[in-house]
Order: C-alpha cells, then structure tokens, then sequence
C-alpha cells in the first residue's frame, strides 16, 4: 500500500493548525517585546528580536495570512503602548477609545505586512520590508485626519547604538535600521548555508561604525535655562476645570524660583521655560507681567490664549520690561481633543467633542529671544519630523518643547514623549529642554542623554547650562527628501514584486 493511502488527513490539519498557531503566538509576542523597547525600560536590543520573531512568523505566508499576522503584531504592540489612553478616558469612556486606537493603529501594520510577500522573493527581502515599515510608521503619521506618529520604532532606541543614525536620516532612517537589522538576521538564521541572505546585515553594520559622533560642546556660547514645574492634580478629565489650578501653581513655582535666584541658592538664568497650557491669557496680562518682571529675565509661557475670536495653544516670549512679545501657535493639533473630526461619533469617545477646535497656527517654530534664537515644538508636536526640522533650519540654536501630560496619570506617556525629545536632539545636534506641568521635565544634552530630569507630579525647577550649537546635521538639511526616497523605494519594490508574483 502506498504512504499516500496511508496518510492521515486529520494529523495534516492537525499540524497545519499548530504551525498557523505558532505563527500568530510569534507575532503577539514580538508585538510585546516590541514595546518592552521603549522607556522608561532600556532594553532597545528587544526591537531587534521583535522583527526577527516577525519574520519567522511572516516566512511563506501569503497575503490574507501577513495581514491577519500584522495585525495580532501591532494591536499586541498599541494595546501595551497606548494603554495610558486608557489611564486618561477610561474611567468616563470605557476601553472604547484605547481599543479602537490601538486597533485602528493595528491596521497600518496589517498592511505593510500584507505587502511583504509581494517583496519576500526579491534580492535582499528584508530591507524591502523593513522599507514597507517605515512606510506604514510615514503613513500613519498623516492619515486619518493628520495621523498619530506615535509608537514609531526610532523612539525606543534612545538608549541603543542605533540612535546616533538619526543625525544622519532621522527617526525613518532609525526604525529602517532596526527593522532590517531584524528581519536580515532571522533571513539568515533561517537558512545559514546562503550566504547572500546575511548581505542586508552588513550595511547596517557599516552605518552604524561610520555613524557620526553627536557634537555636544558649545559653538554659540551657551545659556542658563530654568524650567518651572509646577505641577497638576492627578485628576484626568478632572483637569478640564482646573485652569485656575495650574496658573496659580505655576506663579507659585515662579515667585519660589524668583527667591532662590535672589537669594544665591540657583544660578540666575538667562531664559525660564513654562509648560505647554500652563495658563490662560489674553492680550493683556499684567500679573503675568509682573512674575517675570520680578524675575528679571525673559520667560517662555506656555498659554492657552484669545485672539480674534480663537484660543491658540500657544508659546508666548515674555520680556520683563515690555510684556508679552511674538509668539508661537501650535500647527499639529491632537486630533479628538484639539480638534475635532466627526464629531457626532466623537462625542462617544472624547470630552471634547463639543468645545470648538484650537486654531492652528501657521508659522514655523523659532522665536528670539534671550539673545538666542529657539527651536519651538509643543508637546505631542515632538512625534513630527518636520516641525523641529524647521526650526533647526530656520537657524535655532536650541530646542524647546513645553508639554502637559497630567492627563495621563502616572503611565508611561511622559517618558515615551521624553525619548521623542532625545531623538530630536540628536537629529539636529541640538541641546532640548523639556518643560512638563506634572513631569517628566527635562534637559536633555544635544547627544541625547538627560542632564537632569525631575520626578512626576511634583513641583520642581530645574536650572541648568546648555551649549548652543549652529552645526545643520545631514538629517536637518535633507531628513524630508529620505523620507520620500524611503517610500518611493518601498512602492517600487512592490510593484516589481506583483509583477514578479507566480500567476496562477
């Protein structure tokens, strides 16, 4: 008798069903090491693993299963990095909000995965498909209604050897070098004999030996800049009606650091640095005036202001002699909380569907001011490429980002923006300092480490010298055109790819 006769067709589902289960059991788990790589942990090394682990799972799938498999990868992945979405709206909303987010994040990857087999057959398959990555990372970033650029992979690589590849290409260069570092490996462990599967790992080495040494010395001189914290209620939605709470801190925090400067126990600075929204203001302001007169030195105050009509979310350079001076209005606004799409469906998931949309600004972030001109990005601005980069062109000489993530509660929000910060600075070879109502505040030297840092849901200050710097890093000048290089390379390769796919 035949081994055709003889063979079992429901041992061959069986296996067929324990493979299909290894496989989606390997995604989830690199979409969970995946996160494990950003802070506040420092275990970038997992992201390399995550994509190998991806790959294994993707090997011979086709289209349907890379999708199904690329989404158990990425709601593995937004579900344990969003989940302080759930901190914020939980409590009046339900999962609803962090769950159709993470999910709807999911679908991005679902698609570059879906792509991979177009790409798998190609010469050097894994840096087409870490291509596709970055792409998904480059697409949600501005669909739907502006995107959500949050989670990408360069941002958990603060701590890793990867990091200084971002003053070369930025965060798209970043997580195309961790990906394909991935991907390359696993290709190779998975058929060692073939040696030309190991040549998309050899570039990568040569990156990151050839990788330029982040400058942090001063070229400009340098300046003292003071941040007041001054703090929030734990309170979430609760601080829709606290505005009164956190302009009385922060004048608290002012009038505190005005009598240790007068009383020799800091240093007396040459700019201070509120937070993002950490008052309300109009066209006149005179206990404003006041505070940074009494304080002596220019200040950045970050405000909620009117103006004909409108509330910007806005940075305001405040003189001590002549009042509020030119300022900054955000451009990149929150979708569903700063303005708001669809909003009969939103009023299901944000408290704000009923407020009227902040009115984005339209002029790139620097202002002059302290005899310095600074780089200017507010708060969830940090996760675009090209607001900083604007800046960083347009002559900044140091970078500033106010933020206010007392929304969160005490999960891992604030140190995921923090390492946005740190990336940032290496990308333009940029000292940035980070000014957070309830913390992470932060200065951060242009090589991406943090000098100093206070704690979360404290009322701190910090006074510290940071070096100015005139250099334009390679990623500053020409970051925008590799992104678009990236995505052509990536559309290209797929469309030699499905000419290339076996008809059937």
């Amino acid at each position: 008798m035949s081994d055709l006769a003889v063979r079992d067709p429901e041992a061959s589902n069986r296996t067929w069903r324990t493979a299909a289960v290894g496989r989606y059991a390997a995604a989830v788990l690199a979409g969970g090491l995946l996160h494990v790589a950003f802070p506040p942990r420092v275990l970038w090394w997992t992201a390399v693993i995550a994509f190998a682990l991806l790959w294994f799972a993707l090997d011979g799938a086709r289209v349907r299963r890379a999708a199904l498999l690329g989404f158990a990868f990425g709601l593995a992945f937004f579900l344990c990095h969003l989940l302080w979405i759930d901190d914020f709206l939980g409590r009046d909303f339900g999962p609803a909000p962090w769950l159709v987010l993470s999910a709807l994040m999911a679908l991005f990857t679902a698609a570059a995965c879906a792509l991979v087999p177009l790409v798998a057959r190609l010469p050097g398959a894994p840096v087409w498909a870490a291509l596709l990555f970055v792409l998904q990372e480059t697409a949600r970033g501005r669909i739907p209604f502006n995107g959500f650029p949050w989670g990408r992979v360069a941002f958990g690589q603060v701590e890793g050897p990867y990091l200084p590849l971002a003053a070369i290409g930025g965060a798209p260069l970043v997580s195309f070098a961790v990906v394909a570092t991935g991907f390359g490996v696993a290709a190779w462990v998975a058929r060692p004999r073939d040696v030309r599967r190991a040549w998309p790992v050899l570039p990568l080495v040569a990156a990151l030996a050839v990788a330029p040494a982040v400058g942090v010395d001063a070229q400009d001189g340098v300046r003292t800049v003071a941040v007041v914290q001054g703090n929030a209620p734990d309170l979430g939605l609760g601080l829709l009606g606290a505005r009164d709470t956190l302009r009385r801190n922060h004048l608290r925090g002012t009038a505190d650091l005005t009598a240790a400067i007068r009383a020799g126990r800091v240093p007396v600075p040459d700019l201070v640095v509120w937070p993002e929204s950490a008052t309300g203001t109009g066209d006149h302001d005179p206990v404003l005036d006041q505070a940074v007169a009494d304080l002596g030195v220019p200040a950045l105050i970050g405000a909620l202001r009117r103006v004909d009509g409108y509330e910007e979310n806005a940075v305001i350079a405040w003189d001590p002699r002549t009042g509020a001076g030119e300022s900054y209005a955000k451009q990149e606004l929150v979708p569903f909380a700063e303005h708001i799409p669809l909003r009969p469906l939103a009023r299901l998931v944000t408290p704000f569907a009923d407020a009227p949309d902040l009115r984005a600004g339209s002029e790139p972030g620097v202002l002059d001011i302290a005899g310095t001109r600074v780089g200017v990005g507010i708060c969830y601005e940090v996760a675009y490429d090209a607001v900083l980069r604007e800046s960083a062109a347009r002559g900044a000489r140091l970078l500033v980002v106010p933020t206010n993530n007392a929304w969160y509660g005490r999960g891992e929000m604030t140190y995921q923006q923090l390492a946005m910060s740190r990336l940032r600075a290496v990308e333009h070879g940029r000292a940035v300092v980070v000014a957070a109502v309830s913390g992470v505040s932060a200065v951060v030297r242009p090589d991406g480490s943090v000098a100093r840092s206070t704690g979360m849901f404290t009322e701190d200050a910090l006074v510290d010298t940071v070096p100015l710097r005139s250099d334009t890093t390679i990623a500053t000048r020409w970051g925008g055109a590799l992104e678009v290089l990236f995505t052509l390379a990536a559309l290209a390769a797929c469309a030699i790819g499905l000419r290339r796919r076996p008809r059937t």
